[in-house]
C-alpha cells in the first residue's frame, strides 16, 4: 500500500490542469492531493496499529522515581 501511495503522489496527469473545477471553484489538483492526504493518514493508522512495536508501551518507571498518577509529563 506504502508503494502505491509513492506512486500515485507523482500525479503527472495533473500538473498542467486545473479543469474541471470540483465543487465549482477547487482545481482538481488541489482536491486530489486533499484525497491523497486522507489516503496517507488512513495508511499511517493502520501502520500504528499492526505494525507499532508493543515492548514501547511495557514501560516500567524506574526505581526511585515517583510517577504522577494524573498523567502528563
Amino acid at each position: 500500500m506504502t508503494a502505491v501511495l509513492i506512486v500515485l503522489h507523482q500525479d503527472l496527469w495533473n500538473w498542467a490542469k486545473a479543469d474541471p473545477r470540483v465543487f465549482g471553484f477547487l482545481p482538481v489538483g488541489v482536491w486530489y492531493h486533499g484525497l491523497f492526504c486522507i489516503a496517507a493518514s488512513v495508511l499511517l493508522a493502520l501502520w500504528v496499529a499492526f505494525c507499532w512495536p508493543a515492548h514501547l508501551e511495557d514501560v516500567e518507571a524506574e526505581p526511585g522515581v515517583v510517577r504522577d498518577e494524573r498523567g502528563g509529563h
